[in-house]
């Protein structure tokens, strides 16, 4: 494993109960990577992000960015954090601008750096206009471009996103892709996000990581990913949709293999 990796996970596991949603998970991730998770509904994707982010404490394991643990030191793991979640928290009595004024102070920025970064971000992500409205009278999409410019606002060097495209429209979704992919080629941005578009994933992701049932089953380049396919040819939702059924049914061909 690299010693300069923006995202490490390390037996990271996580149960309910009786139910193991997330089974031992290591992940060495390097910086500008755009890292793309992928499974079915109820495959432990939301459970890894809330532990990545410090939402979930883990029951084993340890998460660490930029190698700053996220539950021993979690302030230093934050600063370098932005996080997107697949419906966005808030609050609906303030304008935009208040908004991001509250996240600006949660980061301690000073008023240049607020005044440098919001007005531009806010301007991208073609809100401006409606940033002395209350968030109440945003639509979802609205909303989500909100959540975006507030999770860059302090410039994070780390961005975990979890199914970002509910609510936006294609050009929109067209913008984010583009942005997110540009960050991490010029600045060194990493990505981690879950996402269903997998045709979106075959299109932008560095790494695909497919997890399944709380095990990450393969990881691997879009390439290597649709290499493993049994005829040749396909798309990344076929390799999906046939690794994930191999493993429904142990007894297809190759299914029950497990790696990364």
């Amino acid at each position: 494993m690299t010693e300069t990796a923006a995202i490490r996970t390390e037996g990271l596991t996580k149960h309910f109960g009786e139910k193991t949603a997330v089974h031992p998970l290591d992940l060495d991730i390097a910086p500008g990577t755009f890292y793309c998770f992928l499974g079915p509904n109820g495959a432990g994707k939301t459970t890894t992000i809330k532990m990545l982010t410090g939402l979930l404490h883990p029951s084993g394991g340890r998460a660490l960015l930029g190698g700053h643990d996220i539950q021993k030191d979690p302030l230093a793991a934050k600063r370098l954090l932005g996080y997107v979640p697949d419906h966005p928290f808030l609050y609906d009595k303030l304008t935009g601008n208040e908004f991001m004024q509250f996240v600006a102070g949660l980061y301690r920025m000073t008023p240049a750096e607020y005044a440098a970064r919001c007005a531009p971000l806010l301007e991208m992500f073609e809100i401006a206009a409606v940033a002395d409205q209350l968030i109440e009278d945003y639509s979802h999409g609205m909303r989500q471009k909100l959540s975006f410019a507030s999770c860059f606002l302090h410039d994070p060097k780390i961005v975990v996103v979890d199914e970002p495209w509910v609510g936006l429209d294609p050009k929109n979704i067209r913008f984010v892709k583009d942005f997110l992919k540009q960050r991490c080629r010029e600045t060194g941005l990493t990505v981690f996000m879950s996402t269903h578009t997998l045709s979106i994933a075959e299109e932008i992701a560095d790494i695909v990581g497919i997890i399944h049932r709380g095990r990450l089953l393969r990881a691997g380049t879009v390439n290597e990913i649709k290499a493993l396919r049994h005829t040749a040819g396909g798309s990344l939702e076929d390799v999906f949709l046939e690794i994930t059924r191999d493993e429904d049914d142990p007894g297809a061909a190759g299914g029950g293999a497990a790696g990364a």
